[in-house]
């Protein structure tokens, strides 16, 4: 069994989708672990706040069976993907790490890249794997979020699962 992380994202009705595809995931993969939801402004362009929030499992699916799956179910969200990457979002499902892998195959990135980069990602991902060794970096997700340097806001908002 593989360890798996993803991360979701949404700021077009935004408790509706989230709460959605929580529970969408739970029916696929089991029982999840789930992060805190936090608050953060959209990133590159205008528009409503995202909510964002990790959330993590054990699967025997593969990497690019999951890929398959998150898309379905963004789809299944009204999710629409076009050429820009910087646009409102019913819902994005990313998937952050799968065990220790690093693989780069059919449109799959891992570890991906964003969580380096983004507070929305690894604030969240510390929280659920904080022990977990980045497979590229060489020092935990706990540390690279206590050494992360940014301005990005964040609040964190409840939910109930």
């Amino acid at each position: 069994m593989a360890r798996v992380f993803i991360g979701i994202g949404s700021n077009i009705d935004k408790e509706k989708n989230i709460a959605s595809s929580v529970a969408t995931l739970r029916a696929q993969f089991g029982p999840l672990d789930i992060s805190n939801v936090y608050e953060t402004p959209a990133f590159g362009f205008e528009g409503d706040d995202f909510h964002n929030l990790v959330v993590g499992f054990d699967t025997d699916q593969s990497p690019q069976e999951i890929s398959q799956t998150l898309k379905r179910i963004e789809s299944e969200h009204h999710r629409t993907h076009g050429k820009e990457s910087f646009v409102s979002r019913t819902l994005d499902l990313d998937q952050l790490l799968y065990d220790d892998l690093v693989l780069q195959v059919d449109g799959v990135s891992l570890p991906h890249p964003d969580v380096l980069r983004y507070n929305f990602m690894l604030r969240p991902l510390a929280e659920l794997a904080g022990d977990v060794q980045h497979p590229q970096e060489q020092c935990t997700i706990a540390e690279l979020w206590a050494a992360h340097a940014s301005d990005q806001e964040m609040k964190k908002v409840e939910y109930e699962f």
